[in-house]
């Protein structure tokens, strides 16, 4: 995509003498930097600068802004791939005729702050945000933009589409609107809005929560003060929280999805995803398509899960699976022919793909699985939802049930935190419930002892 330059007036902030800042703007694949000149205007005189009799100041004005949008473009014309910042070095800081020295950067320019070499462009289509304007200071679509593209940059395409479907969401309910307005009492007016629209409560949450990180980033950021708009926490606004939904399978449910088979070949691939997942303590999609060979050590597996790549970089803590004869039977059923290290275990990832292409992947294969075990459980007549989540779910809860401490679960999670560890955990059934109860007075002898009530 061609890299454009034009000179804009920047009509913000009036000065005391009635005129405008004039600015080099400067767009490369639908991001914008502008860059402040030594010049100013008036809206009337930026108008008649296109016009045909202009005045003797004024052509001067004009010749200048040609002279500055000449040179940069044959600069950015000798750059074989563009760089903001090459072009900030070697362009606007070196040219004092045209820019002002040591100049505040735009709040743009202050919310980026990942590499400029970093290509955006295949993520243009799934994230319009990017098509949107964001020169008005202090609006939240300006840190939500560079917060995306911080997660993007990292891989993390998953959270960019949650952050981008909150700022969605804002934006549908006021529009692209500052910090400043965004008030304990909008964000209880926005909760009802959504609660409106069909929402629960633990979609609102769910929605909200990185609205909350966006605050927090742009306080870091120095773009807001906490102790002037900071609407969230105790006495302000509470996010509420989700439900914990216990969604565990029972032993018998497993029992019948173990013993499942079917001609259908989808259904029998989606079981064994499934049940790979869950024997292999409770491992999530992601974990399992990008296994690889060498992940296999002896008689364990051994992983970092991808989930937490992020909070313990510099901790991480691997999960070692004990690998079970079934465990084994699925990867030589289902998995590649070649046991090279590098190779994945399953024919599912493919090298060479992009963050976007690796995550639409991921969402298909998910989709096989929640598909196939969603006809399995209807011919098993099991009423419960068996997505690729109930696996965690139901791992976690067999071994609590089995007597195996939290500590242990924790550990074979990959949880830092034993709470994490715990929503894991299902409530106990009726039926325990009644078989621990008697346990209370199981020290009563089984004779009949009549008593007698003295009144």
């Amino acid at each position: 995509m061609a890299t454009t330059t034009s000179i804009i007036l920047d009509t913000r902030r009036i000065k005391r003498n009635g005129k405008f800042p004039l600015k080099l703007r400067v767009t490369n694949q639908r991001i914008t930097r502008d860059y402040l000149t030594l010049f100013e205007l008036s809206e009337p005189d930026y108008k008649r600068l296109s016009g045909h009799k202009v005045s003797a100041e004024l052509q001067k004005v004009r010749q200048t802004i040609n002279e500055i949008v000449f040179g940069s473009n044959a600069l950015i014309n000798q750059m074989e791939v563009f760089d903001f910042l090459k072009f900030k070095q070697e362009y606007v800081d070196s040219n004092t005729r045209f820019f002002k020295l040591n100049q505040r950067k735009s709040f743009v320019d202050e919310q980026n702050k990942i590499a400029d070499n970093f290509d955006y462009a295949p993520f243009l289509r799934r994230f319009n945000i990017f098509n949107e304007d964001h020169n008005k200071p202090k609006t939240i679509s300006i840190t939500f933009l560079s917060y995306i593209k911080k997660l993007l940059e990292q891989g993390r395409v998953g959270s960019a589409i949650n952050y981008q479907r909150t700022y969605r969401s804002i934006k549908a309910f006021k529009g692209n609107v500052s910090f400043s307005e965004i008030t304990v009492s909008f964000l209880y007016q926005y909760e009802n809005w959504m609660l409106g629209r069909g929402a629960s409560k633990t979609t609102v949450g769910i929605v909200l929560r990185p609205l909350r990180s966006i605050f927090n980033e742009a306080i870091e950021n120095g773009i807001i003060k906490r102790e002037n708009c900071y609407p969230f926490g105790r006495k302000k606004y509470q996010i509420p929280s989700s439900r914990n939904l216990k969604k565990a399978l029972t032993q018998d449910e497993l029992k019948l999805v173990f013993y499942y088979k079917s001609s259908n070949e989808k259904l029998t691939i989606g079981k064994a995803y499934w049940l790979f997942c869950y024997l292999a303590n409770g491992m999530n999609v992601k974990d399992m398509i990008f296994l690889r060979c060498k992940n296999i050590q002896g008689e364990y597996l051994i992983f970092e899960r991808s989930k937490t790549d992020n909070s313990t970089r510099n901790n991480p803590k691997p999960i070692t699976v004990f690998i079970t004869e079934d465990l084994m039977e699925i990867i030589k059923a289902h998995g590649n022919i070649n046991r090279l290290p590098q190779d994945f275990i399953f024919p599912l990832m493919q090298t060479g793909l992009n963050s976007l292409e690796q995550f639409n992947l991921l969402n298909n294969v998910r989709r096989l699985i929640n598909e196939a075990m969603a006809q399995i459980a209807i011919e098993l007549k099991i009423e419960k939802k068996i997505t690729t989540i109930v696996t965690r779910h139901s791992f976690s809860t067999q071994l609590k049930r089995s007597g195996v401490s939290t500590e242990y679960i924790q550990e074979a999670l990959g949880h830092s935190n034993i709470k994490t560890t715990e929503n894991y955990l299902d409530s106990f059934g009726k039926e325990i419930k009644k078989e621990y109860a008697c346990k209370l007075t199981s020290f009563k002898d089984d004779v009949k002892v009549d008593v007698e009530f003295i009144s």
